[in-house]
This record gives C-alpha cells, structure tokens and sequence, in this order.
C-alpha cells in the first residue's frame, strides 16, 4: 500500500483584521486540500517529544518515524542529508532563510529570481 503524507508545515498563523479576522488559511481557497481531506484521513498527532523544541525539524522527524532526541542534529544537517550532502565529523551544516526587505511603499509579491543587493 502507497501512502501521502501531507504536512502542512508553517500553516498555523494568526488572525489578520483585514481578512475579517480569519488567519490566511481561513481566508484562503483551498478545493485540492478540502478534497484530500474529504476523501482521505486526517487527524491530530502529536509530534514533539516532551521537552524539544516545537520545531518543524522535530516533527518532522517523528512524523517519518524517527525519536528527534536520538537523531536530531540540527535543522542544517537535515538539510544537508535531504541533498545528499555528507558531512564529515569535524564539519558542521548550517541553514538560514533569505529574505529581502521591500521599503515601505514599493509594491510586495513573491520575487521571481533571486537578486542580490
């Protein structure tokens, strides 16, 4: 049997005044996750281990099976493995997000290539 996980990883957010109070997933139209919810089974598990950082990395892990406090070694290091990139015991992984600021007033919207400034 073949199975879909669907994660909905980052999707928890608060409510925004100018969606009528409803976070964005509220707001939002969502026929293909309505659909896998309708025909699928969902439900609430819990993913992090007591004591751990509520972190996606964390739950993740425990979600594929794994106890976060055995193989946890940091969210760069899962992102290094997810590439297939070995890391040597003296080497270290880090990971970050990039972002670029917008100043106030200049239109916002998902960028479609990476600049740099």
């Amino acid at each position: 049997m073949k199975y879909i996980i669907v994660l909905g990883d980052g999707m928890a957010d608060e409510p925004v005044e100018s969606l009528g109070n409803r976070t964005p997933l509220q707001f939002a139209r969502t026929p293909y996750m309505d659909l896998l919810a309708k025909r699928g089974n969902s439900g609430l598990l819990a993913t992090i281990p007591e004591g751990m950082h509520p972190g996606s990395e964390v739950a993740n892990l425990s979600v594929l099976g794994y106890n976060p406090a055995d193989v946890l070694e940091g969210r760069g290091a899962l992102e290094a493995a997810s590439m297939g990139i070995d890391i040597l015991p003296e080497e270290m992984a880090m990971r970050c997000n990039l972002i670029k600021k917008i100043p106030r007033g200049l239109p916002r919207g998902i960028l479609k290539k990476p600049t740099v400034s």
